[in-house]
Formats: structure tokens, C-alpha cells, sequence
């Protein structure tokens, strides 16, 4: 599996605060079946996205790796008017290995009236933005209309495992649910952020998928999509909706 959203990069937001915790998670990554895993730090108000020394904090995690898991970079990009204006001048600055691909985090208190304009830009200059975990934002949850527009303008929507599994509860896990029925959602991501109450683990949630709308699904959301990313490539296809049945109602 291939984890696209991580804060696994120590010492640079409220994810690992050290290089030894690093090093656990992507062991811990490891024994969970992860391969690669992209160290996407927050850039937004609180935190400054700062691409040289991230390649220096990831060229020390390389050197003390013994974890077998490949470490890429990307960015937690919060949608804000001094992010998009940098990032229309340096389309790549914050995109996932070099790529097109950006991961974007909404706001939990303003959703910008102008965001499908903004989509447009971003989509303009080449890069395909990622909506990150809306199943945890309540205002994208009130949005899925919207949503929906902007995966048909080529934006793409990537869902936190443990939202499907329940640890961010049931509204979070109902919407997660809904999207994934609709056919709204090409990745499934860990967010991971430490070794216990959020950790770099994917398998738990394949295995969900799985279950519920098919190991087809599973791949293309934990395999198959992620590694188009990292290649600069193009998806190969979104969740699909589960079928409906007797035993479904017993999950």
C-alpha cells in the first residue's frame, strides 16, 4: 500500500515531534504493509512550509531508514489567499514527488465562495488538487453538491482510513460512507500523525474496504491511485458503490 498523506516528517508541525518517533512510525508503517509513504507537512498560518529544510529533515530520516517503507515529499496545503497566490507562481513547490498532484486541506471555519475559480487556477498551471479528509470537516459535509463539482472539474477527494473505521465519529464515518457509495473517492490515506492515537497504519482499512465495496476498490484506493501519484500518472478509477442487498444491512 501506498500512504499519500503523512506527518511522519519530525519536527516540523503537530505530527512526529522527533527523529526517533520518525523512525517508529515508518517501521510501524512497515509492519502494516506500507511501502511508501509521502511526509506531506502542514503549511498554513501556524506552521511555515519550508522546502529546504524538509529536505534535509527527510535526507536524516533516509539515513537512519531501516524500515524498508520509501519516504516522498509532499505538503498539507491549506486552502489560503498566500499559499494559492505562491503556488500559481511555483506550481511544484508544494505537490506531491514533483508530480501535479496537491493535497489540500480546507478550512474548518470558511469554505472561500470563489473555490471552484480557485480549482480552475490550480488546474490551469498543471496541478490536480487532493481534497483531504472532507468527511472531518462539518462544513464540507453540509457540501456534498459542491464536492462533486469539483472532482467533475478534475479535482480528486482522498478519505482518512480511521474515518471508515470510526475514530473520528459516526458523523465522520456516516459521510465517509456516503462519498464512497457515491463513487467521490480515489484515495484512502492514513494522516498519520503519531504511534498511537493517529499511526501511519493502512491494512485495518484495506481490509474494510475490502469487505464493504470490494477488493477492486481496496486497490485502487490503497495501490493503484497512490502510485499514480507518485508517478505523475493518471487514476485509474474512483470507489464504487456497494451493492445493495439483504445481507448488506449486516455490514
Amino acid at each position: 500500500m501506498i500512504d499519500i498523506h503523512s506527518h511522519v516528517l519530525y519536527g516540523m508541525d503537530d505530527g512526529s515531534p522527533n527523529i526517533e518517533v520518525s523512525l517508529e512510525m515508518l517501521r510501524m508503517a512497515g509492519r502494516h504493509g506500507t511501502t511508501d509513504i509521502v511526509a506531506s507537512p502542514h503549511a498554513n498560518l501556524e506552521y511555515r512550509f519550508d522546502p529546504e529544510l524538509i529536505a534535509e529533515r527527510k535526507a536524516a530520516l533516509e539515513d537512519l531508514n531501516d524500515s524498508g517503507v520509501r519516504v516522498h515529499l509532499g505538503c498539507d496545503f491549506h486552502l489560503q489567499y498566500e499559499n494559492i497566490a505562491d503556488a500559481l507562481k511555483n506550481p511544484r513547490k508544494y505537490t506531491i514527488a514533483d508530480g501535479p498532484y496537491l493535497l489540500v486541506e480546507f478550512s474548518d471555519l470558511l469554505i472561500f465562495k470563489t473555490t471552484s475559480q480557485i480549482f480552475g487556477d490550480l488546474l490551469s498551471v498543471g496541478m490536480i488538487p487532493v481534497i483531504t479528509h472532507p468527511e472531518r470537516n462539518m462544513l464540507l459535509q453540509m457540501r456534498i453538491k459542491e464536492l462533486a463539482e469539483w472532482v467533475e472539474m478534475g479535482c480528486s477527494i482522498q478519505v482518512t482510513g480511521q474515518s471508515l473505521e470510526g475514530a473520528f465519529g459516526s458523523k465522520a464515518r456516516l459521510f465517509s460512507e456516503k462519498l464512497m457509495d457515491e463513487g467521490m473517492v480515489h484515495f484512502i490515506a492514513s494522516d498519520a500523525h503519531d504511534l498511537r492515537r493517529r499511526p501511519p497504519v493502512m491494512d485495518s482499512a484495506f481490509k474494510l474496504v475490502e469487505k464493504k465495496w470490494g477488493e477492486e476498490t481496496a486497490k485502487h484506493l490503497l495501490v493503484e491511485n497512490p502510485g499514480a501519484v507518485l508517478s505523475g500518472g493518471k487514476l485509474v478509477g474512483a470507489s464504487k458503490p456497494r451493492k445493495k442487498g439483504f445481507f448488506s444491512f449486516f455490514g
